[in-house]
C-alpha cells in the first residue's frame, strides 16, 4: 500500500479523492473503452506496484513512447505513486533523437504502444541499462517486451514512497528546434497550481465531458489529466490528431470541452464537412501554443456562436499556462477588437514583468522580454544547471518572448527574441505582419521572417499559402500590406508555398526550417 507520509501536494492524492467521490463516473475512455474513478485508481495502483518489482525507485524515471492512451494517462498517476519521474517521448522525433532523450533520462523501465514497437527495440539496443520494456497495449506482447496488463493481474502489494511538493513528478522535454532538446522538470507543486489556477478561468464544470486531443509528450496537453481529477471530469482520449475523428468524438460523446492550437482550430472551421457534424455539445475551446491571427478567430467565433473561448499563452517551463484571455474578452465588438490580439492578462498565481536587456522592468507599452514568477514556474532543466541559471534567476523565469503589457494589465506578444527583425534600425515584430496577412481572404497560412539584406541588415519576407484555385502575385501581397501598416514592416519579398507550412511536434510554424529554405532559395 501507499506509505501514511504522502506530501501535502500531491497528484497522488487527486487521483486517491476522484476515486473516492465519483467512484462510478467515468474517467476515461480510449477507443471505445471507458474506465470509471475507481478503475483507473485500482490500474494506477497495480501499476505503481509492478513497476517497484522492475527495480523503479525514489528518483528514478520511466518513459512511455506511443500516441495518447488510458496507459499514458495511467502512467502519469502511477509513477509517483512509485516515487518516480514520468518522462513522456515525444513520438514524432527520428529513432536517434529518441535514443538522445532516453539517454540524458536514463529511464529504468520504458513503456512503448502498439505502433512504437521497432523504434523501442532501437532505443533497447542502444541504452543497454533499462531494466524492461514493456508493452503498453491489448493482446500479446512482443517478443523481448513485458505485458502491462499481464503485469497489472500479477503484481503484489508492495510499500511504496509516493513523492510530492517539490519532488519532479514529470520530466517534459522541450521540442528541441535550436538544438538539443531540455527536460523540463515540473514538480507536483507546479502541476498542482496550474491544475488549481484553471479551473475558474476556463469556467470548469465537476464531471464534464473533455476531448484530450494534443500530444500528452507535451505539457498543454499532458498538464490536463491533472486538472480534469481534480474535477472528476471525463476524458476523451483522442489518440493521435485527425480532424473528422476528432468531430466524430465531439459528437458522440458529446464533448463539452477541448483544447487547440490555431492550425487544428483553422482545419475544423475551414472543413468542407464542418456543417455535417452535431457539434451544439461544445461549450468551451481553449487554444494556445502559438498566436492566434484574429482573422481566424473572427472565422471561429462565426461558426460556433454557441462556444465560448478561452486563449491561454503558456510555456513547459511555466506548467505551462502564463496569461489567459477569457470568454468576456472575445467578442467581435469593434471598440473590443484590438483586446483579441492580446494573449489576456497573467493567471492569478502569477506575476509577470517586461524588462530590457539588462534585466529592468519597462513600463507600460513598452516592448521587452517577458518575465514570469509564480509556484508553477519550472524546478529547472534536468541536468542542465547552467542552462537553468540562465534562465531563472531570483524567482524570475526569463522567457525569451517579447512582448508588451498594456494599461489594463493585457499581455500582446510580439514574437520570439530571436524573430524580431531589425530592418534598417527598425525593430520589426512578425507577428504584427502575419496578423495583416491572415485577414487577406486568399491567404491560408502565413509566416514572416527575416533575412540577411547588404544594406537594412535583414529584410521582412513573408511565407505564404493560399486557398486553392487562386492567383495572387507578390506584388498583391505587398501592396495589401502596404495599404494597412508602415512601410518598413511591410515584407520586401514572398514566398509562395503549395504544401502547408512545416510545423513543430505542437504544431508552430518552424520558422528555423522557413529560414533555411529561404536562404538556400536566395543562394
Amino acid at each position: 500500500m501507499i506509505s501514511e507520509s504522502a506530501h501535502a501536494v500531491s497528484v497522488v492524492s487527486l487521483l486517491e479523492k476522484a476515486s473516492g467521490r465519483w467512484p462510478d463516473s467515468p474517467s476515461v475512455t480510449d477507443e471505445g473503452q471507458t474506465f470509471t474513478w475507481e478503475q483507473t485508481e485500482k490500474r494506477c495502483q497495480c501499476l505503481a506496484w509492478a513497476l517497484a518489482s522492475l527495480g523503479v525507485g525514489v528518483g528514478h524515471r520511466v518513459a512511455y513512447l506511443g500516441f495518447n492512451s488510458h496507459w499514458c494517462f495511467e502512467l502519469f498517476f502511477a509513477s509517483p505513486m512509485a516515487g518516480a519521474i514520468t518522462v513522456p517521448v515525444n513520438f514524432r522525433l527520428s529513432v536517434d533523437e529518441m535514443v538522445d532523450c532516453i539517454q540524458d533520462a536514463e529511464p529504468t523501465v520504458l513503456l512503448a504502444d502498439r505502433d512504437h514497437i521497432e523504434q523501442a527495440r532501437a532505443i533497447s539496443r542502444e541504452c543497454p541499462w533499462l531494466k524492461a520494456v514493456v508493452y503498453a497495449g491489448e493482446g500479446n506482447a512482443p517478443n523481448g517486451f513485458l505485458s502491462y496488463e499481464d503485469l497489472l493481474t500479477s503484481s503484489e502489494k508492495t510499500d511504496l514512497q509516493p513523492s510530492g511538493n517539490d519532488d519532479t513528478l514529470i520530466l517534459f522535454y522541450t521540442g528541441g528546434t535550436t538544438g538539443r532538446s531540455k527536460g523540463v522538470m515540473l514538480t507536483h507543486i507546479n502541476l498542482f497550481t496550474n491544475a488549481l489556477g484553471g479551473l475558474s478561468l476556463y469556467e470548469t464544470v465537476e464531471r464534464e465531458t473533455h476531448l484530450l486531443a494534443g500530444p500528452m509528450f507535451h505539457t498543454a496537453a499532458g498538464s490536463r489529466v491533472y486538472t480534469a481529477t481534480m474535477m472528476g471530469t471525463h476524458t476523451v482520449i483522442l489518440s493521435k490528431f485527425d480532424v473528422l475523428e476528432m468531430m466524430g468524438l465531439v459528437e458522440q460523446y458529446r464533448i463539452n470541452t477541448m483544447q487547440l492550437v490555431p492550425t487544428t482550430l483553422q482545419l475544423m472551421v475551414d472543413h468542407p464537412q464542418f456543417a455535417e457534424f452535431d457539434l451544439s455539445s461544445l461549450r468551451m475551446i481553449t487554444y494556445g501554443a502559438a498566436p492566434m491571427p484574429v482573422a481566424l478567430l473572427e472565422r471561429a467565433l462565426k461558426r460556433l456562436p454557441g462556444v465560448s473561448f478561452a486563449q491561454s499563452y503558456g510555456m513547459t517551463e511555466a506548467s505551462p499556462v502564463v496569461t489567459v484571455l477569457n470568454g468576456d474578452d472575445h467578442s467581435l465588438e469593434a471598440t473590443r477588437l484590438p483586446r483579441l490580439e492580446s494573449v489576456g492578462r497573467p493567471v492569478f498565481h502569477n506575476h509577470v514583468r517586461i524588462v530590457n536587456a539588462e534585466r529592468q522592468t519597462l513600463g507600460v507599452g513598452e516592448v521587452g522580454e517577458i518575465a514570469v514568477k509564480g509556484a508553477n514556474i519550472m524546478k529547472g532543466y534536468w541536468r542542465a544547471p547552467e542552462l537553468t541559471a540562465a534562465v531563472l534567476q531570483d524567482g524570475w523565469y526569463y522567457t525569451g518572448d517579447s512582448g508588451y503589457l498594456d494599461e489594463d494589465g493585457y499581455l500582446f506578444l510580439v514574437g520570439r527574441i530571436k524573430d524580431m527583425i531589425v530592418s534598417g534600425g527598425e525593430n520589426v515584430y512578425p507577428i504584427e505582419i502575419e496578423n495583416v496577412l491572415s485577414r487577406h481572404p486568399d491567404v491560408r497560412e502565413c509566416a514572416v521572417i527575416g533575412v540577411p539584406h547588404e544594406k537594412w541588415g535583414e529584410s521582412v519576407h513573408a511565407v505564404v499559402r493560399l486557398t486553392d484555385d487562386v492567383v495572387v502575385s507578390e506584388d498583391d501581397i505587398i501592396s495589401y500590406c502596404r495599404e494597412r501598416i508602415a512601410h518598413y514592416k511591410c515584407p520586401t519579398g514572398v514566398t509562395f508555398m503549395e504544401q502547408p507550412l512545416p510545423v513543430s511536434a505542437v504544431n508552430k510554424i518552424l520558422k528555423s526550417e522557413l529560414r533555411t529554405m529561404i536562404s538556400g532559395d536566395a543562394e
